[in-house]
């Protein structure tokens, strides 16, 4: 089996990290060669060799049962916790799709599953020309949509959503995080949800629990 899938978010801060390092593990408990992908991270601190390592990219490695080189994992790496463009220019570098593009086929040939997370919403700028939704169309695969839970949801999802099929790309399924614990009318809000979002909620997430898959979904099991 060749599977990869594209985690992303609403918005920033809306557990695109938690979701996809459960797919990771899920991925992988069911027997798959399975690694995680996170092309631009940003808010890296240096490791003792000398190296940029962000929180996300540890994760997404700690879940994956196939040990690619960082360059690979994650080709673009910036200290600075800022939107991925801005943090690239201050560093001299300019964020090119295909260099991802190329790592993410790497990845391809070492594992069986890739999930690729992205990095803030789907149209952060990754240079003066791209955005994120411009890596999504060249890398072309399935997407997992995370809705951070609070209000505004509603909006911030459909708009996400719209723009993934103006662009011609597959959207294979969203989760529900609920990243607000005092959310009001909650249930409402998935249920809104649900009517307009044409494709399976493939996890309902509450306050700070686990991510559990729905036996019926779209993943492999």
């Amino acid at each position: 089996m060749k599977q990869s899938y594209f985690i992303i978010g609403t918005d920033t801060n809306v557990g695109k990290t938690y979701v996809a390092s459960a797919l990771v593990r899920h991925f992988a408990k069911a027997g798959y060669q399975t690694i995680g992908m996170k092309p631009i991270a940003s808010g890296c601190e240096q490791t003792p060799d000398g190296d940029l390592l962000n929180d996300d990219v540890l994760a997404l490695s700690t879940a994956s049962n196939v040990v690619a080189p960082l360059d690979m994992t994650n080709p673009y790496r910036f200290s600075p916790a800022i939107a991925p463009h801005i943090a690239a220019e201050q560093a001299g570098e300019i964020i090119d799709c295909e260099k991802i593009k190329q790592a993410y086929h790497e990845l391809t040939q070492l594992a069986e599953v890739v999930v690729v997370e992205g990095a803030g919403g789907f149209l952060v700028p990754l240079n003066r020309q791209e955005t994120l939704a411009d890596l999504a169309v060249t890398l072309n695969i399935p997407m997992i949509l995370v809705v951070g839970m609070r209000l505004g949801c509603i909006n911030h999802a459909l708009l996400t959503v719209e723009a993934i099929k103006s662009r011609g790309l597959t959207l294979a399924g969203w989760v529900a995080n609920q990243v607000d614990a005092e959310m009001p009318v909650f249930e409402e809000n998935l249920a809104s949800l649900q009517q307009r979002i044409a494709v399976p909620c493939i996890s309902v997430v509450r306050w700070q629990n686990d991510v559990n898959f729905n036996a019926d979904s779209f993943i492999a099991k």
